[in-house]
């Protein structure tokens, strides 16, 4: 592999906007693509593929390169000629690479693999953390999964095409995909791509969606004529698949405390062709108390860690704090509780996460079904656990609650 000046020093911009100055790698990286309309695909996936790969393995390069944040732009190089040289990748005779020590990277390398908190890159306390909660063997397992490269999973659009079809469409437009077996609406693509720019996507022919992601709106078992509530419904992922599966009949009410997310869903559910969904932007208790007691379902998608989309979201390992999580898993419950009341007698929520974490998860559930008022009301139907490392999609879980008629 070449490399071009260009866009190195792109890559280097990027890494330090969200290593130093704090911000979401996905936007940077958005933003960072729109610099040079010239650059083809080949050159916007090696910027991006390339800063995201240094993101998830920063506390390895730092400590092959020994830097330490904040990384000046010397460091930010130092980081990209262990990226490189672990890749085979000759370096061009730039200033910024002189005198590059392969010989010492690649020995650092394989002493510092021998233990999981560098060979995985991840901070000590989120290391502790998994094997307390998961054990040493599923932790070790599991960490090793998010760290791979997510796939890029579609979620046919019911409401407009089939699984079959949209896989024909997108053929047509070189985009070729496998269905996933287990899975009824995704396809897997088999090259990275950028989707977004196909007729197929603006057609609304599908949605980009992980395959765990789509168990959870089956999960809640809806049908078409319910009333639904998705009460942290975000841009709209899980809502549109919900009025596919409702076959845009009944009401499905979506409530966030972001407005702006709210709008982003109104955008989507027009392209998919979705007219069963009611945005509701949480601005006061009493938008919530107006649902007590009206809904056939409702589809908690729990704020929470993340740890099960490291895959796609490696800084979240270096954002995510031990203190937030403990203040998580108090507001986790406080939704449950707060929310579960939406249900009406005989009607039945799901309460998922994006989580391994038992103490995100199980433990939830099992503390609101035997230590609060409304958990007394429900039982438990089914749960749940998705592992990356038994899938190679992201790890979720949920739990399909009833609540006594």
């Amino acid at each position: 592999m070449r490399l071009h000046r260009n866009l190195v020093f792109a890559t280097m911009d990027a890494l330090n906007e969200i290593f130093n100055n704090g911000k979401y790698a996905d936007k940077v990286i958005e933003q960072t693509l729109k610099r040079d309309k010239r650059w083809g695909s080949r050159d916007r996936s090696f910027i991006a593929e390339t800063v995201y790969d240094i993101v998830r393995w920063k506390r390895l390069y730092a400590e092959i390169a020994e830097v330490k944040e904040p990384f000046d732009r010397e460091n930010l190089f130092r980081l990209f000629t262990v990226w490189a040289t672990l890749r085979g990748i000759t370096l061009p005779d730039w200033p910024q690479f002189e005198g590059t020590p392969t010989r010492r990277i690649k020995g650092k390398f394989d002493s510092l693999s021998k233990i999981r908190k560098y060979r995985e890159s991840i901070p000590d306390w989120m290391d502790e953390l998994g094997v307390r909660e998961l054990g040493e063997k599923v932790w070790e397992k599991e960490i090793a999964a998010l760290n791979l490269q997510a796939p890029v999973i579609l979620r046919a659009n019911t409401l407009k095409t089939t699984k079959d079809k949209l896989r024909s469409v997108l053929k047509d437009e070189e985009i070729i995909s496998e269905p996933l077996k287990g899975y009824k609406s995704a396809l897997k693509l088999e090259e990275r791509g950028n989707v977004f720019r196909t007729q197929a996507f603006k057609n609304g022919f599908f949605e980009v969606q992980d395959a765990s992601s789509q168990l959870v709106a089956e999960f809640l078992e809806v049908e078409p004529g319910m009333r639904v509530v998705d009460t942290c419904a975000g841009a709209g992922g899980k809502t549109l698949h919900l009025a596919a599966l409702m076959e845009n009949k009944g009401q499905i009410i979506a409530t966030d405390i972001y407005g702006n997310k709210l709008k982003e869903l109104k955008r989507r559910a027009k392209r998919a062709g979705a007219h069963n969904i009611d945005p509701r932007a949480i601005d006061s208790t009493k938008v919530i108390k107006k649902l007590y007691g009206t809904a056939d379902r409702v589809l908690i998608d729990s704020p929470c860690s993340g740890l099960g989309v490291l895959s796609r979201n490696p800084d979240a390992k270096w954002k995510l704090q031990p203190e937030f999580i403990d203040r998580l898993i108090k507001t986790q419950a406080e939704i449950i509780e707060t929310y579960s009341r939406i249900v009406k007698p005989g009607g039945k929520m799901v309460y998922a996460t994006c989580s391994v974490l038992p103490s995100e998860n199980e433990k939830q559930v099992e503390n609101f079904l035997k230590n609060t008022e409304e958990g007394k009301n429900f039982k438990l139907v089914k749960e749940q656990k998705i592992l990356s490392s038994e899938t190679g999609f992201d790890g979720f879980y949920m739990a399909l609650l009833e609540k006594k008629a």
